[in-house]
């Protein structure tokens, strides 16, 4: 493969939002990487009777950065600003 097959990077967000656009996009991500971590964990326990610890700290980490990520809106809601949010989603492609 080429390199420019191995990694990619994609444009996620780009942009400037009012505090309650920049809520509802930060933490709907946030919740749908928690759920998709619940789920997995779920499947795990029900397919292999064993907890996903990775999963599980994810999670932990996940609702931190969730609960950093309001206070950070409320700031700026208070502070009467918007917030200028860029992500990108890098992918590297590795061998199985």
């Amino acid at each position: 493969m080429t390199d420019e097959l191995d990694a990619q990077r994609f444009r996620l967000i780009s942009g400037v939002f009012y505090p309650d656009e920049a809520n509802q996009l930060l933490m709907t991500l946030i919740e749908d990487k928690i759920s998709f971590h619940q789920r997995n964990n779920w499947s795990r326990r029900e397919r292999f009777g064993e907890t996903d610890a990775a999963g599980v700290k994810r999670i932990n980490e996940l609702r931190q950065t969730k609960a950093d990520l309001a206070a950070l809106v409320e700031a700026a809601e208070a502070a009467g600003m918007k917030l200028s949010i860029s992500g990108n989603i890098d992918i590297t492609l590795t061998p199985k």
